[in-house]
């Protein structure tokens, strides 16, 4: 008797911790720095490979990529096993420009919807916005959980470097565009660099409708605060303007990943960053 009652508490303990696990899910923000031949040591063909393992090495579940050429997608793409991604270049299909690609698992998550648009007073044209310096853009995609058939709703995006007042009007931009959409009581995840420390206008626009992750998750937050490490690997990096933004969920853990390349140089200029819920 005492031996069927053990059995049937390890079998409970099993089934209520794997229970959490069906229903969570992980995404990754990341900018992993363009292809720039004149980065040197740091250019992307000398550390494309341990981008790619460190992503798979965390296997989240949705990713959102910043400052990615065609290049670096297809590379990613061809060597990341079980993915599929959305997006094209921010200057237009078939251009060599540089893309905010969301990637997700395709054996977990089925593409409903998808939608490109311009952070610009024009966004349904290939367009620059306010006074940024250069085209940007935001990409929107609807998918179902097939393990559970909940929808959610990712955002990934990368702001201007340079343009104040388009940091502000794209942060509007971004909540009219869920507004619009009716999905408040939706499911979001809004993600990527939005080129601006935590107190900057632009983010607390963005808190009127949304939660910083870092600053609602569940359990302390792991790794650095700062997410802009700029390749230098000789101070702590002390800037961050990587975030991910939640609306309707339950952030579990949060970590900003400051690990090394074999040779101790950083993956990226910047930190990825990895939630669950």
């Amino acid at each position: 008797m005492m031996s069927l009652i053990r059995f049937l508490t390890s079998l409970f303990l099993v089934c209520f911790a794997i229970v959490p696990a069906i229903g969570q899910t992980t995404t990754m923000t990341f900018n992993i720095r363009y292809d720039n031949p004149d980065d040197g040591k740091n250019a992307w063909s000398n550390r494309k490979t341990e981008v790619v393992k460190l992503i798979a090495t965390h296997a989240p579940d949705i990713i959102g990529l910043q400052e990615a050429l065609p290049n670096q997608v297809s590379y990613i793409h061809e060597h990341l096993d079980g993915y599929s991604f959305i997006g094209h270049g921010r200057d237009g299909v078939n251009t060599n420009s540089e893309a905010t690609p969301i990637f997700y698992n395709n054996h977990k998550f089925e593409l409903l919807d998808q939608k490109l648009f311009w952070l610009s007073e024009t966004p349904e044209e290939i367009s620059k916005g306010w006074d940024a310096a250069l085209n940007r853009i935001a990409l929107y995609g609807k998918f179902r959980n097939m393990e559970t058939g909940v929808l959610l709703h990712i955002l990934n995006t990368h702001l201007d470097h340079r343009g104040e007042t388009a940091r502000r009007r794209s942060a509007e931009l971004l909540l009219d565009f869920i507004r619009k959409k009716e999905l408040e009581g939706q499911q979001i995840v809004l993600m990527g660099d939005f080129n601006a420390i935590p107190e900057a206008s632009s983010l607390g626009t963005l808190k009127k409708l949304l939660f910083d992750a870092r600053e609602v998750v569940q359990q302390p937050a792991s790794g650095p605060e700062a997410t802009f490490n700029g390749f230098d690997t000789d101070k702590d990096p002390d800037k961050r303007i990587d975030y991910i933004f939640v609306k309707n969920l339950s952030v579990k853990t949060y970590q900003c990943i400051d690990s090394k390349r074999k040779n101790g140089l950083y993956p990226s200029d910047h930190f990825p960053i990895i939630i669950s819920f």
